[in-house]
């Protein structure tokens, strides 16, 4: 199920994603390597927060990835991992991708999974191309809340609410029988996407997509806010935000995206 990817399991590290980029680094990444902690004590979200859970409320694991594509040509990547991670969720909990989206799972742009509108769970993209000759290194890192999303919630931004995995599911998988499932389907999923890019799951994701035709308001450290009607995203995976008699192209960054209150 997972031939070409190594499988690491240990039970506390600082954060998954960190102890990947240190062997990126070094150079010391040859092939996929995935790496699952029963308890990260400096876990990461985006933009340099934490991502706190305790152990048995969540599944956080990275993936260490190698592209032949040049980083800019990763556009969309966190929107692909998305769709992989709901596919993977399908599968290890025996619910069909159409059962999954009727009980209220979505996709966020750029890179959260929603539950009735509230954060089921997290994605953070870090890596790179050391040299121009090397493969293209993104280490993938996932969180999902499987249980007690009250206590979860405590973490989490002001105003964020939390959902879990146990609110779609009476009976959870195994957490080792999920992670696998999840590692299946983002190593068919990315090398796919290695091949064509975002452009051939572009409409995929937008069937999934939270905010589609909705008020919304983007936000940047140092920057004024953005409002506009959500319009989906484009090829490249840029979200696509309708003002007035115009539509532009708001490219994954450093911005918090909400609806309009």
């Amino acid at each position: 199920m997972t031939a070409n990817c190594i499988l690491e399991r240990v039970s506390e590290t600082k954060s998954t994603n960190d102890d990947l980029l240190i062997r990126w680094r070094a150079g010391e990444l040859i092939d996929p390597v995935a790496r699952i902690a029963h308890k990260q004590t400096a876990g990461k979200g985006r933009a340099g927060r934490t991502w706190l859970a305790n152990p048995e409320d969540s599944l956080c694991f990275s993936l260490a990835f190698p592209f032949k594509r040049r980083p800019a040509e990763l556009s969309g990547l966190s929107l692909l991992v998305g769709l992989a991670v709901i596919a993977g969720i399908s599968q290890a909990c025996d619910l069909s991708e159409a059962a999954l989206h009727a009980a209220g799972l979505h996709l966020k742009w750029p890179n959260d999974l929603l539950l009735n509108n509230n954060k089921l769970g997290g994605i953070l993209i870090e890596g790179g191309q050391a040299k121009a000759d090397d493969p293209t290194w993104m280490i993938i890192g996932v969180g999902i809340n499987l249980r007690n999303p009250e206590a979860i919630e405590a973490n989490l931004d002001a105003g964020v609410k939390a959902s879990s995995l146990s609110q779609i599911t009476k009976t959870l998988p195994d957490v080792e029988y999920l992670w696998l499932k999840l590692i299946a389907s983002l190593e068919n999923h990315l090398t796919e996407f290695d091949l064509h890019g975002f452009k051939s799951c572009k409409d995929s994701w937008m069937k999934w997509d939270a905010y589609q035709n909705k008020p919304v308001c983007i936000s940047g450290t140092g920057k004024d806010p953005i409002y506009g009607i959500a319009k989906g995203v484009d090829e490249t995976g840029a979200l696509l935000l309708q003002q007035d008699n115009k539509t532009i192209a708001i490219h994954a960054g450093d911005v918090s995206l909400r609806i309009q209150s």
